[in-house]
């Protein structure tokens, strides 16, 4: 049986590694490409709830950007702390920024996805950048996003920013994050025109505001929790130019502070991801324990057969994240080297994100019950 299995594991990993290789090439760094110097207006949207700690420092990076056509639309999405003080405190830095308060959620709507449509309908840029309230940006980045835009004629760029960790455990589970939505996700499609796959990435999710007006704004995705991935897969499969690149060098976000956070943080689209199914959540953990578990210990087999082709599934799986974590972190790839423990720590994430959701009939996000079935009917 065993073997069998691994027999098509490394058939699958042989396969995986070759997109890989493809792949990964095609996307470019944004550090490379030129500046922009004048150009319209930009209109960055900015959704936040509770965020009084993050958000000062994320739109003073902003407003240091060379690019200085730029309006800043600041949506406080019923936040309980003060960020809403803080936001009004930035309009007086700067009067290119507005504020938007939200005091109530409309029926049928999660609260970011909201914040977001209701920082568009305010916009007037020819652009739309929805990031988040804890991204920070160096000087240039927006110049060379916005040449990049329109070097290639493109109605929406989403690029990859550098997922700060702190902690040595904390990077590997991002590292493997990274390391499986790549392996799952395909992102690298989204260069190809010919494909239908598409990506987004809530830290930089650039679009054309007429592109986004015609897809139909963020009332596509409104009940759903992985927005900015949606957002972007949901564009690119209407047909909408896009591309996404790295700018680890330009854009960097702290994804969470703690193994802790990050498990509360993946409550909200781990069981979206997987489309909101029992059978799906079970065929994620059979397959991550397959490939990237079971291996590692099947390689002290005393059959043979068993640990070489166990050791081929290592060497094919390892070649792949090294490519992974070198093109898409500052990670070091090292890291590898406690993959089973990594992937046994996303299995947990998994199942609790999966029983926490059923316990509660719904997500908890940010303060907000939403209920599983209306999470359904909206798939």
């Amino acid at each position: 049986m065993l073997t069998v299995l691994f027999s098509m594991g490394i058939l699958v990993w042989t396969v995986f590694l070759i997109d890989g290789l493809i792949g990964l090439r095609k996307i470019d760094a944004l550090e490379d490409e030129d500046c922009l110097e004048n150009g319209p207006l930009l209109s960055v949207i900015v959704a936040a709830r509770n965020e009084e700690y993050q958000i000062r420092a994320s739109i003073l990076s902003q407003l240091a950007q060379t690019y200085s056509n730029v309006e800043w639309i600041l949506v406080n999405d019923r936040s309980t702390d003060a960020t809403g003080l803080v936001m009004e405190e930035l309009t007086m830095e700067d009067q290119r920024i507005s504020v938007i308060h939200i005091a109530e959620l409309p029926e049928g709507w999660l609260g970011k996805n909201n914040a977001l449509y209701q920082g568009f309908l305010k916009a007037s840029g020819k652009w739309l950048l929805f990031t988040d309230a804890d991204v920070k940006f160096e000087k240039e980045a927006f110049a060379k996003a916005l040449h990049y835009f329109e070097n290639h004629e493109l109605d929406h760029l989403t690029a990859a920013p550098n997922l700060s960790a702190k902690k040595f455990w904390l990077k590997s589970f991002v590292a493997f994050f990274l390391f499986g939505f790549s392996y799952f996700k395909r992102p690298w499609a989204a260069n190809n025109p010919k494909s239908k796959i598409g990506t987004g990435i809530g830290a930089f999710n650039l679009v054309s505001k007429a592109a986004y007006s015609s897809f139909g704004t963020h009332e596509m995705v409104k009940m759903r929790p992985d927005d900015d991935l949606q957002l972007g897969m949901r564009m690119k499969q209407a047909g909408y130019a896009q591309r996404i690149v790295t700018a680890l060098k330009l854009i960097e976000v702290e994804w969470y502070g703690s193994l802790q956070e990050a498990f509360i943080g993946l409550e909200k689209n781990t069981f979206a991801g997987l489309h909101y199914r029992i059978s799906m959540v079970f065929f994620a953990i059979f397959g991550v324990f397959i490939t990237n578990v079971l291996p590692f210990i099947t390689i002290f087999s005393s059959d043979k057969i068993v640990a070489l082709l166990s050791l081929g599934i290592i060497l094919l799986s390892g070649i792949h994240y090294v490519m992974v974590i070198k093109k898409m972190t500052i990670f070091s790839p090292s890291m590898f080297l406690v993959l089973p423990v990594t992937a046994l720590l996303f299995i947990y994430s998994i199942i609790r994100a999966s029983y926490l959701t059923y316990k509660r009939g719904g997500i908890m996000w940010r303060g907000t019950l939403y209920k599983l079935r209306e999470l359904r009917d909206k798939e």
